[in-house]
């Protein structure tokens, strides 16, 4: 087309630049795109142009969407010509022009040039917006925390930048967070999270990343200087509640209260001579760190070595050969009697596994973490369950004096459905009395747990099989846990027996557990009684059961019947 005039020839510059700046490879220039506009909208006679976004046609019908003014001479204006895109993910974008009161209508040549660049930015920002929507899918979870795709990315990119030497890489989990949610609700506690990573990610620097395993679970990368700081977050930081609550609980709280986020952590530091393999390395050696510090044996957090490496393969042959173990009944119950201090009477016991593999007993330590792991530990609940069964109807046919046998059942089998069908099956299949039957359960860490550990209790109690909460004194939730659930018997763990009554505030704590559930209706049984100074405090506190080495250890069958037969220490 011939440029006959100025206007002509500054409207074809502007719309040079224009194109010129939104297809730049470069980078984008804002500035210079909202440049080129507002002069376009000053040769056309454009008092204001406007573009809306919109993640949806719903939310466009509903008017929510993002707004922006690329000119606007604040004069009264009245639409005059829109253009509406909706791309094939749903994605909305309307541009609308409009002209000052009073003005002369466009004619037609203003109106082709306005509608050229309406449908050229619709073009342009259409796809760009779309790129943005298809990277947060892609890179972002549905909570807004970057995923795990992104952390892979990004440590790829890392990696294909030059050696890792310098970098650590940490999988972490936040420490009792359901507690957090219980107390806070669901949307407080997403509140509560964001607050505490954000913590975490300022104190990795602008270098660290940090990606959502799912739940509570993050995996990072950062540089090693920023180890002591990263660590300090991962010990405990305060988010306060106002900051994090719904606008109906803010009175609720006062300034200064506040929730602890901790988590406990693997740590990977890469050594200077390391050679790249592949994410899945790095993820495996962290993973391997985190999993030692969810054990809880060695801290909140676990630094990756050689040994741990040697660990993983010790689990790997564990799990390989717990199938053929089970099929071959290498696993064998023990006994470890619960005795009434008042009349030196055995009333009962705990059944205990032990694996008897190749000619030794393989410590439990050894491989209960590891069956936890998965759900092989129910299978073993199950088979130890049934070998229970079998003994009792034994010592019933034999005439013995049959005292009940708790079971332990891993939290595990929460996710159990029919849990309450299976655990009667085992029962009734081996013609047991349900009275001679005791679950032991320990307290859950999610509300969904809980809910589901209250519903199986219930349901035992209804069919006269006994439930325990057990170790009751380690966990976090235990109070709530006895006063919702409606258990039989509470078992004090052995860190709630002081070791002597000098231990006075052991002792007080202790004192009026044992009361609280006297109180509730509860049984106490003390376990890891050993000396017989903690016989005294349990004579003195009323708690009337007692288990440990004072008595017995976990003994054999054959042994454990001898003391069925005698009856009394």
């Amino acid at each position: 087309m011939t440029v006959n005039t100025e206007r002509d020839a500054r409207y074809y510059a502007a719309l040079e630049r224009l194109i010129h700046e939104i297809t730049s490879l470069e980078h984008l220039d804002l500035e210079g795109v909202y440049g080129a506009l507002r002069e376009l909208c000053v040769l056309l006679r454009v008092a204001k142009g406007v573009t809306m976004f919109y993640d949806s046609p719903i939310n466009e019908a509903k008017g929510v969407g993002e707004e922006f003014v690329c000119y606007d001479s604040g004069e009264e204006n009245r639409l005059v010509l829109d253009r509406r895109f909706v791309s094939p993910a749903g994605i909305v974008v309307v541009c609308a022009v409009y002209q000052a009161v009073g003005a002369e209508p466009f004619d037609d040549v203003e109106r082709e040039r306005v509608d050229l660049i309406m449908r050229t930015i619709l073009t342009y920002l259409s796809k760009r917006r779309l790129q943005g929507v298809v990277d947060r899918m892609t890179y972002w979870d549905n909570d807004g925390f970057r995923n795990l795709r992104y952390f892979l990315n990004r440590m790829m990119e890392l990696a294909q930048a030059g050696p890792l030497k310098g970098w650590a890489a940490l999988r972490m989990n936040l420490k009792h967070f359901s507690l957090i949610n219980h107390q806070l609700g669901r949307q407080a506690g997403d509140k509560a999270m964001k607050l505490y990573i954000g913590q975490f990610e300022r104190a990795l620097g602008e270098d660290g990343f940090i990606g959502r395993l799912g739940g509570d679970n993050f995996v990072a990368m950062f540089r090693v200087e920023r180890l002591d700081e990263a660590l300090s977050v991962l010990r405990g930081r305060p988010v306060f509640l106002r900051d994090c609550a719904e606008p109906d609980q803010i009175d609720e709280f006062g300034p200064d209260d506040a929730v602890t986020i901790a988590a406990i952590s693997g740590v990977f530091v890469i050594p200077d001579d390391y050679d790249f393999h592949g994410p899945g390395d790095i993820m495996d050696k962290m993973t391997s760190a985190f999993q030692s510090s969810k054990n809880g044996r060695d801290g909140d957090v676990v630094f990756y070595t050689d040994a741990l490496s040697l660990n993983k393969e010790k689990v790997m042959r564990i799990q390989q050969r717990f199938a053929r173990a089970l099929k071959d009944e290498e696993f064998l119950v023990y006994y470890q009697p619960k005795v009434d201090i008042r009349t030196r009477e055995l009333i009962g016991a705990e059944a205990l596994c032990r694996w008897y593999h190749e000619g030794r007993i393989v410590p439990p330590l050894d491989f209960i973490p590891v069956l936890e792991r998965g759900y092989d530990i129910c299978k073993l609940d199950f088979y130890m369950l049934d070998h229970v069964c079998r003994d009792i109807v034994r010592w019933l046919a034999e005439g013995r004096q049959v005292v009940r046998v708790s079971v332990n059942l891993s939290r595990r089998h929460m996710t159990d459905a029919k849990l309450f069908e299976h655990i009667l099956e085992i029962v009734d299949r081996n013609g047991v009395p349900h009275e001679l039957i005791e679950i032991e359960l320990t307290e859950t860490t999610t509300d969904v747990e809980f809910r589901d550990l209250k519903r199986v209790v219930s349901q035992l109690q209804e069919a006269g099989i006994f439930t325990s909460v057990d170790d009751f004194g380690v966990g976090y939730s235990s109070l709530n846990l006895i006063k919702e659930i409606p258990w039989n018997v509470l078992k004090l763990d052995k860190s709630l027996l002081p070791a002597s009554e000098k231990k006075v505030r052991g002792s007080l704590m202790f004192r009026h557990v044992v009361a609280m559930a006297h109180e509730i209706g509860l049984k106490c049984v003390a376990e890891g009684v050993e000396t017989p100074e903690q016989m005294k405090i349990l004579k003195d506190f009323g708690c009337h059961i007692a288990q440990g080495f004072y008595f017995d250890k976990p003994l054999p069958v054959g042994e454990f019947e001898e003391r069925l037969d005698r009856h009394k220490y």
